[in-house]
């Protein structure tokens, strides 16, 4: 069966690589164009064109699925679509070409989390589970019948990161196993049911830590925007970046945002109980553990994250 691989980032390379060794014939690869990266701004491919390049598969840049790019799909004429996190819509014109139509992975347990950051929102809305699907594509938003599912159980420190690549290496088995029962002609794609919820794409807004909210809810924050646009607050008027912060019921009575050493031990005040800082990244220099910032505080009594 010819396939079409559409992907861009780290997450969708599993996937891709899941194809090759179940042994499709993967004709092409559609990505988004190389993008500048680091502080130098040098393009550079993303990690599926990259994959795809030592695989020796065509790759097929596009930002979106214009007509060009329609045009490119349509030539190879693939049988089947797998999408995997390629960051942009597919108008009908594409979806049209395969036969098999496009086979999403999705990395929620739909019609939860239908969106952009599934695994982020997930993570910071306290989900105890989520999981994976695959899915027919349509024009709605993550709205196709699902043909598999797999669940993942949230740990209590995971951050979205740690979770999503957990998730990136089960969901490549799920596609694999999704295309080769469409293959045998054994696949069954069942509408979705249950509670809808939109997990939209995150900004830098959303990892802006609000200290007031009670502690929990900041830790699931925190993890959530883990690694990407990650957590931070506001110390004299500068940004401030934070790694993920470790729950302390056993301290109360800090301030919202006041700042408490207690041994070793870094705590910021929370709308209920306190919360350990683990490492942080003052504006203008490197992250570091948060007890050697505090350390060089002339004064830790003063300070107050905003």
């Amino acid at each position: 069966m010819r396939v079409l691989f559409a992907g861009t980032p780290a997450v969708a390379v599993p996937s891709l690589d899941a194809l090759v060794q179940a042994g499709f014939d993967v004709v092409a690869v559609l990505t988004r164009p190389d993008a500048p990266v680091g502080r130098k701004r040098v393009l550079t491919p993303s990690p599926v064109a990259a994959c795809a390049a030592e695989l020796g598969i065509e790759v097929i840049h596009a930002a979106r699925v214009d007509a060009a790019a329609t045009a490119r799909i349509s030539a190879v004429n693939p049988d089947v679509a797998a999408i995997v996190a390629y960051g942009g819509l597919v108008p009908p014109a594409a979806l049209a070409i395969p036969r098999h139509g496009w086979i999403n992975l999705h990395f929620s347990l739909l019609p939860a989390w239908r969106g952009a950051a599934p695994v982020q929102r997930a993570v910071m809305a306290g989900d105890d589970v989520t999981g994976a699907v695959t899915f027919l594509l349509e024009e709605g938003l993550d709205t196709g019948p699902v043909f598999g599912t797999l669940t993942e159980s949230v740990g209590p420190e995971d951050t979205a990161g740690e979770l999503l690549e957990r998730l990136s290496h089960s969901g490549a088995v799920l596609l694999a196993r999704t295309l080769s029962a469409i293959e045998a002609g054994k696949a069954s794609a069942q509408p979705q049911a249950g509670d809808v919820s939109l997990a939209p794409k995150l900004t830098l807004e959303d990892g802006h830590l609000n200290w007031n909210h009670p502690a929990l809810a900041i830790g699931r924050q925190a993890r959530g925007v883990t690694p990407e646009p990650g957590a931070w607050t506001v110390l004299d008027g500068q940004r401030v970046k934070l790694e993920p912060v470790l729950m302390r019921p056993d301290v109360t009575g800090v301030a919202p945002g006041a700042l408490s050493l207690q041994g070793k031990s870094v705590l910021v005040g929370t709308g209920s109980h306190a919360v350990e800082l683990t490492r942080i990244q003052p504006a203008g220099k490197k992250m570091m553990a948060a007890a050697d910032w505090a350390r060089g505080l002339a004064s830790h009594e003063s300070v107050v994250f905003e």
